[in-house]
């Protein structure tokens, strides 16, 4: 059987775990893939809205674990392009969950 991966607190103990652990000995089948988004985008918009909507925003970003303006960027995005489904954190898509 193979083994649970460890949780670590901070990036410096996972890159030391990864730097000295055999991993074939550790489970991959929870394992997700991710999307990092680190460019920055061109335009800023304001926006005004009900505050009960961006409460449930916010409630359903966290929901799926990510912060609530890229899932508001994330809903918008699945409005405007046919056939697109970005992904979240977790590996599902907007189209595999309630926005």
């Amino acid at each position: 059987m193979k083994k649970r991966f460890p949780d670590f607190k901070t990036d410096d103990e996972a890159e030391a775990f990864v730097e000295t652990a055999d991993l074939s000995e550790y489970d991959f089948s929870g394992m997700v893939p991710v999307r990092f988004e680190l460019k920055r985008k061109d335009t800023s918009i304001s926006l005004r809205l009900p505050e009960e909507l961006l409460d449930a925003v916010r409630i359903n970003a966290k929901r799926v674990g990510i912060p609530y303006q890229r899932f508001m960027r994330l809903a918008i995005e699945r409005a405007v392009t046919p056939g697109k489904s970005p992904q979240h954190t977790d590996g599902s898509t907007t189209r595999d969950q309630q926005l």
